[in-house]
């Protein structure tokens, strides 16, 4: 949450006193004075202390490993959303998915209310790589492993970044890899096989950034991030 709104929601001042409240150096981030109003905090991970009281936020943060079939929206007239998974009770108002999976796609998506958060996170600024374990109609090559690490080009012209493709199984009409990515165009892991003539049949979310998929999470089912997993991500709260 940006730190103005931590303070007017704890303290109830007015734009004036917050101002203020900056303006004399009352405002401190992990033991250091904070000028910016707009810095993105958590009091999980930050210590906030305002004119010598302690602040906290109540921001959400789940790990969902969506099936397939749910859309990645917090609306949807006519599919289940990824939001609708989560407990009616565990659900804030503002929770919604970072970054999207294609319907048919599975895996790892992370849902929180922290809207800061899921922006940094998504700017290419912030190279955030994505891992995917696709099933491929076709016998991958060398020859895609070395275009995908060159820059896959899409029909019309536009290139990739360099991607890292890794062939667990390929054989005639069937292959298995792991493919990282460090951006977001649409539909990509599918649009980046289909340059080279081959079709994804199935694709799942492994990680996103420092988030992996746990083994025990089962399709459909989310749960919290532990602390350890949110002081991974505390290098994107800016």
């Amino acid at each position: 949450m940006r730190l103005d709104k931590v303070i007017e929601q704890n303290l109830q001042t007015t734009r004036k006193e917050m101002k203020r409240l900056f303006l004399m150096k009352k405002v401190f981030v992990d033991g250091a004075v904070e000028y910016d109003p707009q810095r993105n905090v958590d009091s999980q991970l930050h210590k906030i202390t305002v004119d010598g009281k302690n602040l906290l936020t109540n921001h959400v943060y789940y790990l969902l490993n969506k099936p397939a079939g749910v859309v990645t929206a917090k609306k949807d007239s006519q599919f289940q959303t990824v939001t609708e998974l989560v407990a009616k009770a565990q659900r804030p108002a503002g929770l919604y998915p970072v970054g999207r999976l294609d319907r048919d796609t599975t895996g790892l998506l992370l849902l929180t209310d922290n809207g800061q958060l899921g922006y940094d996170l998504l700017q290419p600024y912030s190279q955030v790589t994505k891992t995917y374990h696709a099933v491929i109609n076709e016998q991958v090559t060398l020859e895609d492993k070395k275009a995908f690490e060159t820059g896959i080009v899409f029909h019309g012209g536009i290139r990739c970044q360099p991607a890292q493709l890794n062939i667990l199984r390929a054989e005639s009409g069937y292959s298995e890899v792991l493919l990282t990515i460090s951006e977001g165009k649409f539909h990509q892991v599918k649009k980046m096989f289909l340059a080279c003539g081959k079709k994804v049949t199935s694709l799942t979310r492994l990680a996103m950034g420092p988030l992996r998929l746990p083994e025990e999470l089962a399709e459909g089912d989310y749960r919290a991030l532990t602390l350890e997993e949110l002081q991974r991500l505390k290098t994107y709260f800016r």
